[in-house]
């Protein structure tokens, strides 16, 4: 995902495996992601293109968890990975866009696979964009179908913004390309988007393989979490929960990363895990 950019935000269902950002070729526009979220805003902490690192304390590596540590094992959880949306996956037409100057790609900025979704992502120009404001018009699939994270993406996984693209002669989602033409049939209508705008810069400051997205109701935030799946990262597998979405429902934990070298890797995707759980002290 509804977790907080400046309000709530964001995150889909763990039964979708993995994001997909688009392979949009100008004949079709079909591609639906495989694990998307909504409304994330997430903040990267350096690295190549990401900007300066953040001045707060890495956080403390601790010891696998023993018999006397004070916390408890959570089993039965779905483990996924996120990272801010590179523009240079994309492929649409350079758009403006409510809040920002400049242009940015249209798929970019509006579809499942980017910044609308994934709540913040990496411009062109290295530069760190966010979701200000998510609107409250929802999403639609590739058919131009509404679809929402309340009951599970029950009309389909979600392709676009409810707004923002055109309705081919089908009546499905196209937009222009960056190259030219279209991405699946010419467009012959527009679909406004009010409410949705965007804002330079992250959203939240998270640290790449040290922070993490739960449910609240499950793992409260603030929590250290062992994630024996990742105890070789350099930080012995620990994490801090720091943030929500709407589609991070249930035992379901997303690890905020750097992006993968290309698109097409959709990062590492765990079930039935057990992880342990320390909660903040009240």
């Amino acid at each position: 995902m509804a977790r907080s950019l400046t309000t709530p935000r964001r995150r889909t269902c763990a039964f979708i495996a993995g994001m997909l950002v688009f392979g949009v070729v100008a004949s079709s526009a079909s591609a639906a992601p495989s694990r998307v979220r909504v409304y994330a805003a997430m903040a990267p902490t350096g690295g190549a293109g990401l900007g300066p690192a953040p001045t707060h304390p890495r956080p403390r590596v601790l010891h696998v968890p023993s018999k006397r540590s004070r916390g408890a094992w959570l089993h039965g959880v779905t483990i996924s990975e996120y990272w801010p949306a590179p523009e240079s996956w994309f492929v649409g037409k350079l758009v403006s866009a409510p809040g920002l100057w400049g242009r940015h790609r249209i798929d970019w900025l509006y579809s499942a696979s980017g910044v609308s979704m994934q709540g913040q992502g990496l411009g062109l120009d290295g530069q760190m964009y966010h979701l200000a404001s998510a609107g409250d018009g929802g999403w639609v699939t590739a058919a131009g179908q509404s679809t929402s994270p309340s009951n599970g993406w029950a009309g389909g996984a979600p392709f676009w913004r409810a707004g923002a693209f055109w309705r081919n002669p089908l009546g499905a989602v196209t937009f222009p390309l960056a190259a030219g033409g279209w991405s699946s049939e010419p467009g012959k209508r527009y679909v406004s988007l009010p409410g949705v705008s965007f804002a330079s810069g992250p959203a939240l400051s998270l640290t790449f393989y040290g922070s993490v997205a739960v449910d609240p109701r499950v793992i409260p935030l603030g929590s250290r979490v062992y994630i024996p799946g990742y105890r070789n990262d350099g930080r012995g597998g620990w994490f801090i929960a720091q943030d929500t979405g709407g589609g991070i429902i249930g035992r379901h934990i997303d690890v905020y990363r750097s992006p993968p070298a290309a698109a097409q890797d959709t990062g590492q995707y765990l079930t039935s895990q057990r992880v342990y759980v320390i909660k903040p002290r009240s």
